[in-house]
Parts: C-alpha cells; sequence; structure tokens
C-alpha cells in the first residue's frame, strides 16, 4: 500500500464529494432503504442513508466508482451517522458495527480496483466519522444549561466501535469530520487512540471542523485558530474545514490555520450556501474557481467537497488542482 504521507509531498490529494446528494438522485423509497432483510423492521427507515450499505450496496458502489473517475484520490465511506447514537434514532443501534464494516469493505472494493487499473495513482479509503446528532458541551435545553443529552464517555464506546468496524472493513484513513463540538472530536480522536495503543497500528488520522456562521466560529464557540490548538495534542494527517460555507466563505478560515501547523491541510465546503428549498446551485465552474484561489496562496494538501457537490464538482476541481504545487508541509 502506498504511504498517503509520502503522496501528500509530491501532490495535492483530491477527496471525493457529498454521499447525500449523489444517493437523492436514486429516489430510494421506503422499500428501497429496507430491502429484504429490514421488510418487517417496525421503525420508518427511509433517510437511513447508512443501511444503505446493507440494503443497497451496489448504488454506494456505484458513487464511489463515479468520485475515483472523477478524479479522487480518497473517497469516504456511508457512515456519517453509524454510531449507536446516530442510529439511536431509528432503533438499529445494533447494527452500527456492521455498517461501518460493510460501507468499509465496499468502499475499499472500488478503491482497490482503481488503484489496479491506474497504480501511478493509489486510490484511498477514509473511514467518515461525523460529529452524531448530539453535544458534550452544550445543553439541548435552554431552560437547563447544565443538562447534557450524552457523555464524553458514550460518545467514546460509541466511537470505539464505529473505528473498529472501519478499521476491520479495510479504511486506510480515518476522518473525524463536520466537528461543530471540539468536545466530541475529542472523544472520538481519544477512541481512536484506543484502538490504536489495543491493535499496535498507526492509521492516517484527518479532522475537518465545521464553521457555523459569519461568527467565524465553531457551535462550540471555537474560532479556527483555537480549534486547530484544541485538536493539535495529536499527530494528525491533516486538519481542515468542512461543510456549512462555500469555498469563497470558508478561504479567510483555512488562512488563519494553514500558518499555525505542520499538519496538511484540507477543505472540503458545500456547494454555496443553500437557496430557499435547500438546494446548491453553485456550478462545478464556479466552486474550481473560488478553490483555486486556496492554490494560489498555498492553503491546500487535501481539497473536495460537501454538501452539493457532485462528480462534476469534483473533477473540476481536481482539473485545477492539478495545476498547483500542495502547500509545503514540514511536519510530513
Amino acid at each position: 500500500m502506498s504511504d498517503i504521507r509520502q503522496i501528500l509531498e509530491k501532490r495535492i490529494l483530491v477527496l471525493d464529494g457529498a454521499m447525500g446528494t449523489m444517493l437523492q438522485q436514486y429516489n430510494f423509497t421506503e422499500e428501497d432503504f429496507r430491502g429484504e432483510r429490514f421488510k418487517d423492521f417496525p421503525s420508518p427507515l427511509k433517510g437511513n442513508n447508512d443501511l444503505l450499505s446493507l440494503t443497497q450496496p451496489k448504488a454506494i458502489a456505484e458513487v464511489h466508482a463515479k468520485y475515483f473517475e472523477a478524479g479522487a484520490d480518497i473517497v469516504e465511506t456511508n457512515t456519517f451517522s453509524g454510531t449507536t447514537i446516530g442510529m439511536a434514532d431509528y432503533n438499529m443501534e445494533h447494527l452500527a458495527y456492521e455498517l461501518n464494516y460493510e460501507s468499509a469493505k465496499i468502499a475499499k472494493q472500488v478503491a482497490d480496483e482503481f488503484t489496479a487499473k491506474e497504480p501511478h495513482k493509489p486510490r484511498f479509503v477514509a473511514g467518515s466519522i461525523g460529529p452524531t446528532n448530539r453535544t458534550a458541551s452544550m445543553s439541548p435545553d435552554v431552560n437547563d444549561p447544565g443538562y447534557r443529552a450524552v457523555t464524553f464517555d458514550e460518545l467514546r464506546i460509541a466511537y470505539k466501535e464505529q473505528v473498529e468496524g472501519l478499521l476491520d472493513g479495510g479504511s486506510d484513513i480515518l476522518l473525524v469530520e463536520t466537528i461543530f463540538d471540539t468536545l466530541n472530536a475529542k472523544a472520538a480522536l481519544f477512541a481512536i487512540e484506543e484502538v490504536k495503543a489495543e491493535r499496535n497500528i498507526d492509521v492516517p488520522i484527518m479532522v475537518s471542523g465545521t464553521i457555523t456562521d459569519a461568527s467565524g466560529r465553531t457551535l462550540s464557540g471555537q474560532t479556527a485558530e483555537a480549534f486547530l490548538i484544541s485538536v493539535s495534542h495529536i499527530p494528525l494527517l491533516s486538519v481542515g474545514f468542512n461543510c456549512a460555507l462555500g469555498a469563497n466563505l470558508l478561504q479567510p478560515h483555512l488562512e488563519a490555520i494553514a500558518s499555525k501547523t505542520d499538519f496538511a491541510i484540507s477543505a472540503h465546503p458545500n456547494a454555496g450556501l443553500p437557496n430557499a428549498f435547500g438546494e446548491y446551485d453553485e456550478t462545478p465552474e464556479e466552486m474550481a474557481a473560488q478553490i483555486e484561489e486556496y492554490l494560489k496562496k498555498d492553503l491546500i494538501n487535501i481539497i473536495g467537497g460537501c454538501c452539493g457537490t457532485s462528480p462534476a464538482h469534483i473533477k473540476a476541481i481536481a482539473e485545477v488542482a492539478a495545476k498547483y504545487e500542495p502547500r509545503s508541509v514540514v511536519g510530513v
């Protein structure tokens, strides 16, 4: 297996785009989500995209293949909500390990096929570890600011099971992403370190936060620089930002951290901001032009797309990225 750290020194790596945006095009029904195995499951399952790795694995493999064809070096597993905490919404906590294992396995099979066809461009799988729908730093109840819907330990245990499934299924990298609460991320990183120690392995870790609004802070109140400092105690492959903002609005936050770390810098912004219908209108050309500004300023090592992005967006981004040298990283 090629060492991703060495490749990062030579070129900018391209991450895939949105999984959800692509799956919407299939117009899967409740029956499609259920498949044969869950046809009598008592809870509604439509919308549980992670479950499609079990009930519609061909579609998941197709999405990965489309992103690799578009020029992606790295695809993310279909596991954004793949913890017992995330699956509790569907009463499917018992499936957490299996969902991560199967999702990683699907992505790895597709990655291996592309690497075999193009050995000069090895493909990688990033195990996607989402933030969960709970926050360890803040209360969901305005009348009880001391209340927490989840503890650090509950998060750590849930994340550990997810990490084990992702690694057993073949993930090359672990991506802790869309971080709105850094304490949640620290629980995920703690769980990863536990698994690394138990298995005596060294797996590259990407960390990607989310700046939630014009204040330039995460939901738990940190500036970009504070976020960087609070995750820098672990040797990371990369640190960066994704989601919430389009490429142009994300740039100042990338500038804020790029000069202050030896980690690689990653970004996978949205295709602009959502319109009144919650859809993303930014074209591949518009997005690639904005991302080119990152590259001119030597900000980026890994670049991709989040909400609203498609293989067409990733193709345009990959074409632009190929023209530029990666940001020089001292510590890689």
